[in-house]
């Protein structure tokens, strides 16, 4: 018979152990719960204690309660003591709202209600922009866009020193763009000198971010756009592609100079050096003609008259060279004599060089010489 049946359970006793509730249905679980604060005073070293009994088992009560709660605590703050920093962050840790140290990436341990840890991440590369319209130094008006990209170098200035070390930034932008536009001219800043700009602004407002001591390193600095407003922005467009059009043509006028300009010199010093060629030549063609006529007068010295002649040979043999026909007078008589030197010279220059052919030139002229004083002899003879 099962325990719970009427007669089941002999000794008027149920598994519960409750004695006096005989077989009335569940345990009671006010006693449940006293036995089990009884169980964890025992483990912790709490007596009974005097009094009577009802009073004693409401202190217990308290006291297990307390206990309990005491225990969550304790796991409670366990867990909160255990800190994990990332690879790309760094802990400031603050000890009752003072600086106490920083923490290093990894699995920290800190002090739970008395420390309080603030987390920077110092590797992100963070942006800015900026959107500003300002005055340039030629008073024109101009729409600057505006990106700065920086870094955390110090956790902890950037945690503490500032309380909005971002907003602090955007200020010092704006003012170290305004100060700087206000510096520079209208074109530069629409054309090419935009570089310079950004560069100047990334150092001053650098300057401004160390001495407000944020932690901040800005790194670059870029000038996404400059235009003009948008009511002139026509006109400017205009001024635009005449700037344009003028860089064009100073380039194409220059690429023009690079292409004449050692052209010329290479044709000067061509006509230098051809001029000092030429002098060396006359020089020395004068130099040669003075031995020659030095020799010649040697020998005109020694005969006169055969020199004379020779040299009229010469010079008639120099003169008819250039010419294909010969026509001789002769001495007493209108009779003109013509000479087919032309065929002569045609078979001459077929069969021999040039020099070869001077020289058959100078050996007519002896024939034809020769020719002439026979026939003044037979003359002269025949007027006999």
């Amino acid at each position: 018979m099962a325990w719970n049946e009427p007669g089941g359970n002999q000794n008027g006793k149920d598994p519960w152990g409750n004695n006096n509730r005989g077989n009335q249905g569940p345990p009671d679980l006010d006693e449940a719960l006293k036995q089990l604060l009884n169980k964890l005073n025992g483990l912790f070293g709490s007596g009974s204690g005097g009094g009577n009994s009802g009073d004693n088992s409401n202190g217990q009560s308290f006291g297990g309660v307390a206990l309990i709660l005491v225990v969550l605590l304790i796991v409670f703050l366990g867990f909160k003591s255990v800190y994990t920093i990332d690879e790309q962050e760094r802990g400031v840790v603050l000890q009752l709202g003072k600086y106490n140290r920083t923490l290093d990436p990894g699995l920290q341990f800190v002090i739970p209600i008395f420390e309080k840890v603030t987390p920077v991440n110092t590797t992100n590369v963070r942006n800015a922009e900026l959107k500003q319209e300002m005055l340039t130094q030629d008073e024109n008006v101009v729409e600057v866009e505006l990106n700065v990209q920086y870094t955390v170098s110090d956790p902890v200035a950037f945690a503490l020193r500032v309380e909005n070390p971002e907003g602090s930034l955007r200020h010092a932008a704006e003012s170290a763009l305004r100060h700087e536009v206000g510096s520079t001219d209208l074109n530069p800043i629409m054309t090419d000198g935009r570089r310079l700009l950004a560069d100047n602004v990334r150092s001053r407002l650098q300057e401004y971010m160390n001495t407000y001591q944020t932690g901040i390193n800005v790194s670059i600095v870029n000038v996404k756009e400059a235009r003009a407003p948008a009511a002139v922005q026509a006109a400017f467009d205009d001024v635009q592609k005449a700037n344009l059009d003028k860089e064009r043509f100073v380039n194409e006028a220059q690429a023009y100079a690079n292409t004449v300009v050692p052209e010329a010199r290479g044709a000067s010093q061509r006509m230098l050096e051809e001029a000092n060629a030429y002098k060396e030549q006359v020089i020395a063609r004068a130099t040669g003609q003075a031995v020659r006529f030095k020799k010649l007068l040697v020998e005109y010295d020694k005969a006169p008259e055969v020199t004379r002649e020779r040299l009229y040979l010469d010079a008639i043999s120099s003169v008819y060279s250039n010419s294909s026909k010969v026509l001789v007078d002769v001495e007493g008589g209108n009779n003109m004599m013509y000479l087919p030197l032309d065929q002569i010279m045609q078979r001459r220059q077929n069969t021999s060089a040039d020099s070869a052919a001077d020289q058959d030139v100078s050996n007519i002229a002896d024939q034809v010489i020769e020719e002439l004083r026979a026939r003044n002899a037979r003359t002269s003879r025949e007027s006999r």
